[in-house]
């Protein structure tokens, strides 16, 4: 049982976070569940680097926002829940398409949180990037 629900998250990051959606929402919350979180980052020409292929900040940002949500959907609406550690490893080019990032939390505890993140462009099931981060949950 999450805290909250897709749909809330989405509308919470909306309110809080409007700056994500800077030149057009790309990022979506496709699904939450018990430690588990699933997002969609659509395919754009602004996250193309040279060379045709998706940048490693736009899986960044993936892999931190899919951290993001799966902590709020266990936690509830806690903006200053805060990343203190990201670390990726990027396994092959991400094709120019959309991007899925799966996020599975490891560790739930009262003060922090820590994951992984599995990337997939969408379409071949090949892991583009993995990353593991840790979150600081500020006392509720």
């Amino acid at each position: 049982m999450t805290k909250m629900t897709a749909a809330e998250i989405d509308a919470f990051l909306d309110a809080e976070f409007p700056q994500i959606h800077h030149g057009g929402k790309t990022f979506h919350v496709e699904a939450v569940g018990p430690l588990t979180a699933r997002l969609r980052c659509d395919y754009h020409p602004k996250h193309v680097r040279p060379g045709g292929t998706i940048s490693g900040p736009t899986m960044m940002a993936l892999a931190d926002l899919a951290l993001y949500v799966a902590v709020l959907a266990q936690i509830g609406p806690v903006s200053l829940a805060v990343t203190t550690n990201l670390s990726f490893n990027f396994l092959r080019k991400p094709g120019q398409s959309a991007l899925i990032g799966e996020c599975r939390l490891l560790k739930l505890g009262k003060r922090l949180a820590m994951g992984e993140v599995s990337i997939f462009s969408e379409g071949p099931p090949d892991i583009v990037c993995h990353a593991t981060g840790t979150y600081s949950i500020p006392d509720r």
